[in-house]
């Protein structure tokens, strides 16, 4: 065993075998060589992911009012929130700067992640000169009570107290990328972009963005004011927005963001992730992670890895790469409390898929393949966003 992982290590340095060429003689050899083994496949993958050469970050067009991001983004809700305890701050301050200096340089918080010590965190992090190389995404809309019950606000006084507390925590005069996070029901959603276009034409915002908003609800908010982006859960196994939500925002000129393109990390480690979250995490309560749908939901990952194992890369950057290939309008945001994890994930921005291969990973997670709902109540999703007329609405 030893002797054929050193093999492989050997392999990997001549350049024989990376995660993305797989089409060499050497390879192939390689790959029948050790096909019998599957652990031995995945240090294969492991060993030639760690062995490739740094990745190059593009740069995109967000949208079409001027914002331009890196190509993929970094989620820091995990630093400080929901997935388990808090991560210890200098460790997470260490990872966005070693994102930045990678050249993923797209980051977003939210003041509901904590709540609010996300944005202190992200605060902390872009001193020293930082914040002059990062697009900053912050969000508002959620607010929790005291007795941890949870309430969405659009009106504008809430608006424009939200986006103050931002700037402060987050130690900046203007936020580059400002969404409302959950639509407010109760309120027109003109009457809250008018709010919102009110702060770009102060300078306490530049972009405006939407999180889990409907198609009418997008299309009225970029009557008041042009959106920028419109954030929402989009990968493999979340495709519910491919029907109506993504056509709107491309006809509109608007930029998709991706959150949670790696499945709440299931479509990265499969069953194991179930084993390693702590009591604290609210993926617990998942419905895709329940045991009543696990047992096909771990046929998708498997299939998924499968694949991976083929084109000797992770799971990981398999189902990035599909979320980059659905075009260059979209930009996905992986989450991640660990280096390691986050130079994975920048791998798959040089992974390269036929029209074949798509397909084919699109039929692993097609309607019936995955079980349960995206979270235990669709409630406050783009399902239930949509808003009443603005002749209904009474200023205060």
């Amino acid at each position: 065993m030893l002797l054929r992982v050193y093999d492989l290590t050997y392999a990997v340095t001549l350049g024989l075998l990376t995660p993305h060429k797989t089409s060499t003689p050497a390879a192939a050899d390689l790959r029948r060589q050790y096909r019998p083994s599957h652990r031995l496949a995945h240090t294969l993958v492991l060993l030639a992911s760690m062995a490739a050469a740094p990745v190059s970050v593009p740069r995109m067009k967000l949208g079409s009012q001027g914002l331009e991001v890196s190509a993929q983004g970094l989620g820091c809700l995990g630093m400080s929130a929901f997935y388990g305890p808090p991560k210890p701050e200098p460790d997470m301050i260490a990872l966005i700067h070693h994102a930045v200096a990678s050249g993923v340089t797209f980051l977003d918080t939210s003041d509901m992640y904590g709540p609010y010590t996300n944005e202190i965190l992200l605060g902390k992090a872009l001193q020293g000169g930082v914040r002059e190389k990062v697009e900053l995404a912050t969000k508002f809309g959620v607010l929790f009570t005291h007795d941890d019950k949870r309430e969405i606000h659009g009106d504008p006084a809430y608006v424009r107290a939200a986006c103050e507390g931002s700037l402060k925590r987050l130690g900046l005069d203007c936020i580059d990328l400002y969404y409302q996070h959950r639509i407010d029901k109760t309120v027109p959603i003109e009457v809250t972009i008018g709010e919102l276009k009110k702060l770009v034409e102060e300078g306490k915002i530049k972009y405006i963005g939407l999180s889990e908003a409907s198609a009418s609800t997008i299309r009225r908010a970029h009557a008041v004011h042009p959106i920028t982006a419109v954030q929402l859960e989009w990968s493999l196994w979340s495709r519910d927005v491919e029907e109506d939500i993504i056509p709107t925002c491309r006809d509109l000129g608007i930029g998709i963001v991706a959150y949670s393109p790696l499945g709440r990390g299931f479509l990265s480690s499969g069953p194991k992730l179930i084993d390693s979250l702590s009591k604290q995490d609210f993926r617990r309560n998942m419905p895709r992670l329940q045991p009543e749908n696990l047992d096909k939901n771990i046929k998708v990952f498997e299939r998924v890895n499968a694949m991976a194992v083929k084109k000797c890369c992770t799971p990981s950057q398999l189902a990035l790469a599909w979320v980059h290939h659905q075009g260059n309008d979209v930009c996905p945001i992986p989450g991640t409390t660990k280096i390691d994890n986050f130079n994975q994930n920048v791998g798959a921005l040089s992974m390269k898929l036929t029209p074949d291969e798509m397909a084919e990973l699109e039929s692993y997670a097609a309607a019936g393949e995955v079980q349960g709902d995206r979270y235990p109540t669709m409630a406050n999703t783009w399902r239930d966003s949509d808003t009443p007329p603005l002749s209904s609405w009474k200023s205060e």
